[in-house]
């Protein structure tokens, strides 16, 4: 049986549209999956979306809807991704699918059975916009500094609970355990400071009265469980769980790539819940990041919100593609401006790639050159990147690369040869473009098999600019988005 690999990304909330905080997410688990299965092995790529909860439920009521007509809505916004981005996903779940609403029930059950939920009296300070409670220490002037225009909710009601608390020392061996279980080290140098300061139980239901969209309680009509406690069950729903364990079994456990605000979220409390019904934790977690815009959070209200569609307009999908993961994922927070990305694009594709591809279609189509078909095994280093998760290392090394076959035409100057020894020199540089391609595959899927089929052919021609200069009308009308 083939290796199995299973990556999929945090689910975001259908209460906006994507932007490319999530593209960048979302196209590097990308990246990882087409990679796995450029190695033979057996790929599960989920994404989805998040649709219940109380901000979900505001929202519909804010805009005249049901919250299933809302949801419907906004997660087509979602699954249109995967064909703007070029996505190979294998599943987008949805927290409304029945297959998960009955995986949420019979985790609750198991949960529960093993003496890890009880019922309670709440009060609390909670932020809508998180979905999550508030100690005094994590705000700022009153407000949630991740949601400075809501107001922090107090809430005081009966409601069921997790014994976060018992998970304390079990949870510290599991990281303990895994040095790198959470990537990059910084966040897991965060996450054992903030489990030595010991866990809180946490509530993980609402009252239906008040809340009413979210998963019913099992044998508890007035209660519907807490956001994040349902979401966090599709990472083994969308695997066929408890239904079937063939698939389960087979992918599970996985990788999980998430935005630095769901740290604690998917790599305490969704780790903690898997030990409660007896699961095994997760592979691994890997955390982007915050984007910013010339400086500033990404905001309606400053109209700075870049979209992928946005990008894509402009530079094209490939690009648009490239110019996320140049951004380096799964490192820090990232800052970007059009200029940034136009520079980018410029250095790396345009006069990059695209040139010397463009020179070397042109050399071959005058002297006939052709391929040898060389062997496309993929180089030691970018496989040591990728099987770490350091896409960014990835990345340079194929910028390296363009650099060296520009290196190699400058160093033997084929256009001052003549006859046969011009003609070796130029198919050494067809081989080295379609070894390129090969491991361009898993970032730039279309551009890959356009260099593939051109320049494998009998007779290759000149090539149409991959990467076309960009216009100055252009960058012009871009600056003011």
């Amino acid at each position: 049986m083939n290796k199995s690999f299973y990556i999929t990304t945090a689910l975001p909330y259908v209460n906006a549209s994507p932007h490319i905080g999530f593209g960048l997410e979302i196209v590097t688990a990308d990246v990882l999956a087409r990679y796995h299965r450029l190695l033979g092995e057996s790929v599960v790529f989920n994404t989805g979306v998040d649709e219940h909860g109380q901000k979900i439920l505001n929202q519909a009521l804010k805009a005249g809807q049901s919250p299933q007509d809302y949801v419907d809505e906004y997660a087509q916004k979602y699954l249109k991704l995967k064909d703007l981005l070029d996505l190979s996903w294998t599943n987008f779940i949805r927290t409304t699918d029945p297959h998960h609403l009955k995986a949420a029930t019979e985790f609750w059950r198991l949960s529960l059975k093993n003496g890890f939920i009880y019922k309670d009296q709440y009060a609390t300070k909670y932020c809508v916009g998180c979905e999550l409670e508030k100690t005094d220490s994590e705000l700022v002037d009153d407000h949630c500094p991740l949601h400075p225009q809501q107001t922090i909710e107090q809430r005081d009601e009966e409601n069921y609970f997790f014994r976060f608390s018992k998970f304390q020392s079990k949870l510290k061996e599991l990281y303990l355990a895994h040095p790198n279980f959470i990537l990059p080290a910084g966040k897991m140098k965060e996450m054992l400071a903030f489990v030595d300061q010991g866990l809180t139980d946490f509530s993980i239901s609402r009252l239906k009265a008040k809340m009413p969209w979210g998963v019913a309680v099992p044998d508890d009509p007035d209660h519907v469980m807490y956001v994040w406690f349902d979401a966090l069950i599709n990472y083994i729903s969308v695997l066929g769980w408890p239904q079937s364990s063939q698939k389960f079994d087979q992918f599970w456990p996985g990788v999980q790539i998430a935005g630095k605000d769901n740290l604690r979220q998917q790599s305490a409390m969704w780790q903690t819940m898997l030990m409660s019904a007896g699961l095994p934790c997760s592979k691994q977690i890997l955390i982007n990041g915050f984007i910013s815009v010339e400086g500033q959070k990404m905001s309606k209200s400053l109209g700075n919100v870049i979209s992928p569609q946005d990008m894509i307009d402009r530079y094209g999908l490939d690009a648009t593609r490239w110019l996320l993961v140049n951004l380096g994922p799964l490192q820090t927070d990232m800052d970007v401006s059009w200029t940034k990305f136009d520079t980018i694009y410029t250095a790396t594709l345009s006069r990059g790639l695209g040139n010397v591809c463009s020179r070397i279609a042109k050399l071959a189509e005058q002297t006939g050159a052709t391929s040898s078909k060389p062997a496309l095994s993929l180089a030691k280093v970018f496989q040591i990147a990728l099987d770490g998760y350091q896409v960014s290392t990835a990345v340079d090394w194929i910028n390296q690369q363009v650099s060296l076959i520009d290196e190699y035409l400058s160093q033997t100057k084929p256009w001052l040869m003549t006859g046969p020894e011009k003609t070796q020199v130029v198919s050494k540089a067809v081989d080295q473009i379609l070894v390129l391609a090969h491991h361009l595959s898993v970032f730039l899927p279309g551009t890959s098999e356009v260099m593939t089929k051109h320049f494998s052919a009998h007779h290759i021609a000149s090539i149409k600019p991959l990467f076309p200069g960009l216009t100055p009308s252009a960058a012009k009308s871009e600056s003011k988005k």
